[in-house]
């Protein structure tokens, strides 16, 4: 039987968990999975969990309201979803950008990026993530987010994207903390051991090229 870490579920010559301290983020990072994500090998989410102080987990197709997923009082407001979805402007540099219900950019993304306590990522297939955004309508109450890439997914062709603009849920996650202010040193720890994570994936599979 193989053997699997227990913080990440990852297979050990896989794992990429670290001892070291956590980073200690200010803006919470809420991970919502769709329970059909199968990608134990080269998922990120527990990664992003196990490098952040401040970010949690959840499986679910639908939960109620940001509440019940938190298991605390949250104003969804105060809560910006990274949503890739339609959108009626699409913005050519790359950044964080705030978008109105309408799809269009808002005029000022940093005054509505200073109020915001944390961002959530659905975690999934192209598919999946839109599933995750229509079963849960509370999300419509949150900032919707849209992030362009500074660069192209360290996936390489490990895995297919829809779109070229794609990036996992950690390197979504790294960019996005680092356009709100974080300290850009989280951003390199978590692409670190992503980094390390596909290293070890091609050694085990035989793969040498990107």
């Amino acid at each position: 039987m193989t053997e699997t870490c227990p913080k990440c579920g990852k297979r050990t010559d896989l794992c990429v968990c670290s001892d070291d301290a956590p980073f200690d983020n200010k803006h919470f990072v809420l991970i919502l999975q769709h329970p059909q994500e199968q990608d134990k090998e080269l998922g990120t989410a527990r990664i992003i969990c196990d490098r952040l102080k401040n970010a949690a987990l959840v499986v679910a197709l639908s939960r109620p309201s940001l509440k019940s997923v938190l298991n605390r009082d949250a104003d969804p407001k105060k809560w910006g979803v990274l949503y890739l979805g339609a959108q009626n402007e699409t913005p050519v540099a790359p950044g964080l950008y705030a978008l109105t219900r309408k799809g269009t950019l808002c005029p000022d993304s940093d005054a509505v990026f200073k109020g915001l306590e944390g961002i959530i990522l659905l975690d999934g297939s192209w598919s999946q993530a839109k599933a995750l955004w229509w079963r849960n309508p509370w999300l419509l109450k949150t900032q919707r987010l849209l992030l362009v890439p500074e660069k192209r997914s360290l996936y390489g062709k490990l895995r297919k994207e829809p779109r070229k603009e794609s990036v996992s849920t950690l390197e979504a996650c790294a960019q996005c903390l680092t356009f709100l202010g974080e300290d850009k040193a989280m951003a390199d720890g978590l692409t670190a051991a992503f980094a390390r994570l596909l290293e070890k994936y091609r050694a085990a599979h035989g793969k040498t090229t990107p």
